[in-house]
């Protein structure tokens, strides 16, 4: 008896932490989900095409690119599409999340490969990441608006 009565409060613990996830984590999340669904097309040309086609749901543009066409153009297409723009600290972090990094044993990131833009067309399954994302990008819509 006393066994099934402290399986709950472990339960209610971890849903205190989860409550807590930040809008990067939450992102390197729905990357992950996007990869695994097929959903997630990373580098300008393929960015590119997903956006021209309006098959795009959410962008991902590195702060560090050193190129202001490559950002002017993906910023372009995003404003057409109306697609959303998330802007990221670090090419290389933004490379890593998107799988494109060799991890060593323990699971950390060895090599990334730097890529300065991602695009999400397909979101996979409906997660608590997705909801803090899209909550996230509610908010700056609705800042932008006023």
């Amino acid at each position: 008896m006393s066994d099934t009565e402290e399986q709950p409060a472990e339960v209610e613990e971890v849903e205190e932490e989860e409550v807590e996830m930040s809008v990067l984590d939450a992102l390197k999340e729905v990357l992950k989900k996007a990869l695994v669904h097929d959903g997630l097309r990373k580098g300008l040309h393929e960015c590119a095409k997903a956006l021209d086609r309006r098959s795009a749901r959410l962008c991902c543009l590195a702060k560090d690119c050193e190129n202001e066409e490559y950002k002017k153009l993906i910023r372009a297409l995003c404003a057409e599409g109306e697609v959303s723009v998330i802007m990221v600290d670090s090419g290389k972090d933004l490379g890593a999340w998107c799988g494109l990094a060799k991890l060593d044993a323990e699971g950390a990131v060895k090599k990334a490969v730097r890529t300065s833009c991602a695009v999400i067309t397909d979101f996979g399954e409906e997660t608590r990441a997705l909801t803090v994302l899209l909550d996230y990008l509610q908010k700056q819509a609705d800042a932008g608006e006023d």
